[in-house]
């Protein structure tokens, strides 16, 4: 057996694939059945040492990014994106897999247009609640859609709603459980008060970090607080908190990372009492994954409408609040972070909530089809 794997450009189309591939391995281990050989074909991957860790091939071939405005830029992805297509139709006939699984993005499209081509199957998955462009068009022919909002649904054509099934988000099984013990010696932080974690993403969400900034003083006498600046934020960000908390006795409250490695990640998640993150489809379900009470600050509209519908579609089901980013200001973020960390039974019923949302074993799901697609594949 044979599997594909396409789908990059940013960790939240990359790493479900990593999620499914371990429980593609954990399926076939239950099972006494043969593993796969796995395949990720597209541009560099977000992050090499996970196909390495997971014995995935990487197999470079380029694509080239449409933006939603008009660009010249749109004109020159044409040639990678032509290139992508055929050096994909060339890889793809020599490999021939069982199916393909895609979590779309435009690294996704040269090799699933090469399999559309070839006839090859493929399933797809998309996280939010507006289905990505690749995501729609590839679900005209897709064998299977997997989606993680049941509302996306809706957005696909009515002729392929009988092919879609709601599973949740594939998240690393590293990540999916919060370490409950050793996470304030660890961070080195104090016991004795609740704890908020900010969570920019891996890029950081330069928005969220001003404000926080700008709150510290009031934040670190009541709280703990862990804050993920992104990798391009950290010196900044460390620059100015110092400054910030120059003459604050609880200044050593405050911790501030470019990005959290997967114990810290754990470590943080297990102490923590109210998380502040943008609403990514990834980290909305990895907080619900956690059971944790969030605020959710989702990009602008205008520069990402799925963000907004994915933060929504969240505090409907009452685990989260959201604060719209041109409404949040020190003071409002404050005040909301009181008001979940003072109230105990609001935090249990977002908890309860939350770990509700979050179906775990959305990765299995994905993996138990592209396993059947494959044998049902296979020549007899």
């Amino acid at each position: 057996m044979r599997i594909v794997l396409v789908g990059g450009g940013s960790g939240g189309h990359f790493y479900p694939l990593i999620a499914v591939a371990e429980a593609i391995e954990d399926v076939c281990l239950e099972r006494t059945l043969i593993e796969p050989e796995l395949f990720y074909i597209g541009p560099p991957p977000f992050d090499s040492e996970a196909l390495l860790e997971h014995d995935i091939v990487y197999l470079p071939s380029p694509a080239g990014k449409i933006r939603r405005y008009r660009s010249i830029l749109n004109v020159i992805s044409i040639f990678p994106t032509t290139i992508g297509v055929i050096r994909s139709m060339m890889q793809l006939f020599h490999l021939y897999p069982d199916v393909i699984f895609s979590t779309g993005g435009f690294a996704a499209f040269p090799t699933l247009f090469a399999a559309r081509l070839l006839r090859i199957p493929i399933v797809i998955y998309d996280a939010d609640v507006t289905p990505g462009r690749v995501s729609l068009w590839s679900s005209k022919f897709a064998k299977w859609i997997a989606i993680a909002q049941p509302a996306a649904a809706g957005r696909y054509p009515a002729r392929v709603r009988d092919r879609i099934a709601a599973v949740g988000h594939p998240i690393r099984k590293e990540i999916i459980l919060a370490t409950k013990e050793g996470g304030h010696e660890f961070l080195k932080l104090d016991p004795s008060v609740p704890t908020v974690f900010v969570m920019g993403g891996s890029q950081g969400a330069r928005a969220i970090n001003e404000v926080v900034l700008d709150a510290l003083k009031e934040l670190v006498p009541q709280y703990n607080v862990v804050h993920q600046a992104g990798k391009a934020n950290v010196k900044e960000t460390t620059n100015i908190a110092s400054v910030v908390l120059k003459d604050s006795r609880f200044a050593q409250r405050y911790k501030v990372f470019g990005l959290l490695n997967t114990l810290a990640l754990r470590m943080a998640a297990g102490i923590t009492t109210v998380v502040v993150a943008r609403a990514g489809s990834g980290t909305i379900f990895e907080i619900a994954s956690w059971g944790l009470p969030s605020i959710i600050v989702p990009i602008p509209k205008d520069v990402s409408h799925d963000q907004t519908e994915n933060a929504f579609s969240f505090a409907r089901s009452g685990a989260a609040v959201v604060i719209e980013q041109r409404n949040l200001t020190p003071h409002l973020l404050t005040a909301e972070i009181g008001r979940i960390a003072g109230d105990a039974a609001l935090r249990a019923k977002m908890s309860d909530t939350a770990r509700a949302y979050a179906r775990p074993d959305a990765a299995k799901k994905i993996a138990m089809t592209l396993l059947e697609t494959s044998i049902s594949h296979e020549p007899s």
